[in-house]
């Protein structure tokens, strides 16, 4: 896990990169059992903090995200970059690991 720390949290990313606040998953299970940190998994699910321009092809012609700020969405696994701003966990992640955009 990289960490930086940054003195504000006005972020914007470069390329087809977004911010990403991962959504804690619930600490008790259905049955009732409270898991140690140690045991949960990592979240893939997040909120989009802040969206970059998108990347450019070929010929220089810049590539609108897909995504965009406050929508929710489901990135891989392992994916991205882990650090903290002002003692909040984000992540960083490139719009090719973004898997799915979360509807209500």
């Amino acid at each position: 896990m990289a960490t930086a720390t940054a003195s504000t949290t006005k972020l914007r990313p470069l390329g087809d990169r977004v911010v990403v606040k991962p959504i804690e998953r619930e600490e008790i299970t259905k049955t009732g059992i409270v898991l140690p940190d140690t045991a949960k998994e990592k979240p893939q699910e997040g909120e989009i903090l802040a969206a970059g321009p998108g990347a450019y092809d070929a010929e220089g012609k810049r590539i609108p995200m897909d995504v965009k700020k406050g929508q929710k969405v489901l990135y891989a696994k392992y994916a991205g970059t882990e650090f903290k701003v002002e003692g909040e966990d984000l992540l960083i992640v490139s719009q090719k690991d973004i898997l799915a955009i979360v509807e209500d």
